[in-house]
């Protein structure tokens, strides 16, 4: 008796796709793709793209100053005490 309630639910496990994928409704023919947006809705990429590179690059560069800024103050620093230790 187990075996056999075993085998039907193995038989409904591997049927239930099958009724699935029979039940859904063939494709209509009557698909027409959307037209690209309008040129007025597109967003310039250039513009952006560029600002953000700019940004980047600005802010690098002001991190770079900033350092060499504190190296020549530590090594002001540094050849102070050297002086002052001789």
């Amino acid at each position: 008796m187990m075996r056999l309630r075993s085998l039907l639910l193995c038989g409904c496990l591997i049927a239930m796709p099958i009724a699935a994928t029979a039940a859904q409704p063939p494709p209509s023919g009557d698909f027409v793709p959307v037209d690209e947006t309008l040129p007025g809705e597109q967003i310039p990429a250039l513009p952006l793209i560029a600002t953000a590179y700019g940004f980047i690059w600005v802010v690098l560069l002001g991190y770079v100053w900033t350092i060499g800024r504190r190296l020549q103050k530590v090594e002001s620093e540094l050849a102070a005490l050297e002086s002052r230790g001789k």
